[in-house]
């Protein structure tokens, strides 16, 4: 009797059926693991993307790397500047913190990185990991379009529109400057100073520059309005109340 004839027809095929029945253990096993392996990495790429479009058009952490504003921002604080502040038509405020790109005003160059150092130097700076670009800066504004800003009274305060101004936020020690200067703040155009002025180039060390010394409102960020880092600073940034009893600007402007 031919009993190869009774036996079951074999797969003589080197390749294993690949239904969901006849797959190994380690197959089923690992293929799941090998999905989830790219969830984190694709989760991440969104959040960071979420970060910069955040940083791009809202908030923007921005790390402040000098002496300039102290005692109000200390070196290695990072702040919270609000990119819509004046965004909808409102204008930077006598007293406000700004944040501006001193291109063409404070700074007539560019810093000569090549493209991949800016794109790395800018990543970081957006996400407040990195110093600012150079040409960035963080100064109080202390006269806006119109404005006759002169230094100094006979106590050696600064006068805006004739009326003196008690800067209670200057660093301790500074007077409110040791330059003096008379200038009509051109419409469209910030006069800023920093709290340290002792340690600040500001307005004041620019009269001799295009613009003598103001920035365009154009080239104004956003507004610092928290400080975020480190947490036992943690503190909302006021406009200070030493600017309310300014006058308007005299003459077309008041």
């Amino acid at each position: 009797m031919d009993t190869d004839a009774q036996l079951p027809e074999r797969d003589l095929s080197p390749t294993p059926d690949q239904g969901p029945e006849q797959r190994s253990r380690s197959a089923r096993f690992l293929a799941p693991l090998a999905g989830l392996g790219r969830r984190p990495v694709a989760l991440l790429a969104c959040c960071l993307a979420f970060l910069f479009l955040l940083s791009s058009f809202v908030i923007q952490p921005f790390l402040i790397p000098s002496s300039s504003m102290e005692n109000t921002l200390h070196i290695g604080d990072r702040v919270l500047v609000n990119k819509l502040a004046y965004r909808f038509g409102g204008t930077p405020r006598r007293g406000d913190v700004v944040v501006f790109d001193g291109t063409g005003s404070f700074v007539h160059s560019n810093t000569g990185d090549n493209p991949v150092t800016a794109l790395v130097r800018g990543a970081g700076a957006a996400l407040g990991l990195a110093r600012p670009a150079d040409t960035d800066y963080v100064k109080r504004v202390i006269g806006v379009g119109g404005d006759h800003v002169t230094c100094c009274d006979e106590r050696g305060r600064i006068k805006v529109n004739g009326k003196a101004v008690s800067e209670g936020y200057l660093h301790p020690g500074d007077a409110p400057s040791s330059v003096d200067f008379d200038i009509v703040v051109p419409e469209g155009k910030l006069w800023v100073m920093g709290d340290h002025r002792a340690r600040s180039s500001d307005s004041r060390d620019h009269l001799g520059d295009p613009g003598g010394g103001t920035v365009p409102v154009d080239e104004v960020i956003g507004r610092a309005d928290w400080i975020s880092w480190p947490f036992d600073r943690w503190t909302a940034l006021h406009t200070p109340d030493a600017f309310d009893a300014i006058p308007a600007p005299a003459g077309p402007h008041g």
